[in-house]
């Protein structure tokens, strides 16, 4: 059985990441690393202080959740989702989706699977909704505030790990608004995943699409992806990233009510790009291949041929890079971007769009 898987950061370190719901393997998700301080071992009273705060069991939460949590096969592979509402609505991963368009779902503890069909995918949030045939006995899950999750929080994940239906880790969030990047469930070019849960909850193959949750039951984010090495042979330990419950929420609510994204949230620079390559081979920039006629780009004075370094504060050494800037800005901001068009360095005030919906 084959498994498979908005905000601002300052620094990234580049490692690779392992899609982990019918996707496979890519490279390049980008997360912040900063160098930890050393520290002192905490005074015995106050580690003992905090070990009596950690509950014995979180037997209760599990089961709380457990009914909210389904696996999915496709043709391809297997996933999780996260049952979103009575109607049988279940948000997932694109990546976990991919092209099919029929599903077979089975809850926890339920040895009779059940069909479902695609109401609509959004591959740039890597989000998509299916709706179960027979909506009977699903349990809709409890969203969270995504936004009041902070480092240090303790979480669950909750998924079909290798197919073991049910399964459950724990862990804590590590660090929150990380940029990520990953490839379509097409492997075309890496979409960029901005304000991203990291969690040190193990994340395995099968997990993708399921739920991060807190210690009182409510889904906080969509776990999607694993961090590998830097050499990407191996899957890093305890470095996992997950899609802010209120993301997918907003974006599961737009495919329901209308069978597609209506609002992205997401800036758009309104033209074609493509990766360039410098003399020594390295990635030269953000080049630009076509630029759509009165988009953001073409009003800014930008054209085919220029090669984008810089979109405000943000390098854009390659396209993924471009791709981050970009789910990091807003739709109607203003910003500069450095360009290099025939051997000169330019700059122009670009004010962006909004990336279309699906």
């Amino acid at each position: 059985m084959k498994t498979t898987g908005r905000a601002r950061v300052a620094g990234v370190v580049t490692a690779a990441a392992v899609l982990f719901g019918g996707g496979g393997v890519a490279l390049g998700a980008t997360a912040l690393a900063p160098a930890a301080p050393a520290v002192s071992a905490p005074a015995a009273p106050a580690a003992s202080a905090a070990a009596a705060e950690v509950p014995a069991s979180y037997a209760g939460v599990v089961r709380q959740v457990l009914p909210s949590v389904v696996l999915i096969r496709t043709s391809e592979g297997l996933g999780s989702g996260v049952v979103f509402d009575r109607s049988g609505d279940i948000v997932t991963n694109a990546h976990v989706a991919g092209n099919a368009t029929s599903f077979q779902v089975q809850v926890a503890g339920d040895p009779a699977p059940r069909s479902a069909k695609l109401v609509g995918t959004y591959p740039p949030d890597d989000l998509a909704v299916i709706r179960a045939d027979d909506p009977s006995g699903l349990r809709p899950a409890t969203f969270g505030n995504s936004d009041k999750a902070q480092a240090g929080d303790v979480v669950l994940a909750v998924g079909n790990p290798l197919g073991l239906s049910g399964s459950v880790t724990e862990g804590i969030v590590s660090a929150t608004d990380r940029a990520v990047s990953e490839p379509t469930a097409q492997g075309g070019a890496a979409a960029a995943l901005p304000g991203a849960i990291q969690t040190s909850a193990p994340i395995n193959p099968g997990n993708s699409g399921g739920a991060l949750v807190n210690v009182s039951g409510q889904v906080i984010g969509i776990p999607t992806l694993a961090a590998t090495s830097p050499q990407g042979t191996s899957q890093a330990q305890g470095i996992g990233f997950a899609i802010p419950s209120n993301l997918a929420r907003d974006i599961a609510r737009q495919i329901i009510d209308t069978g597609h994204v209506t609002n992205s949230h997401r800036a758009a620079i309104g033209a074609q790009i493509a990766t360039v390559s410098a003399p020594d081979g390295t990635s030269g920039g953000a080049g630009i291949v076509a630029v759509t006629s009165g988009g953001p780009a073409d009003r800014g004075g930008l054209r085919a041929g220029d090669v984008i370094q810089s979109v405000g504060r943000a390098q854009t050494p390659d396209a993924t890079a471009l791709s981050q800037a970009l789910a990091a800005a807003q739709p109607g901001e203003k910003v500069p971007v450095a360009v290099t068009r025939g051997g000169q360095n330019l700059t122009v005030q670009v004010t962006l769009g909004e990336l279309p919906g699906s």
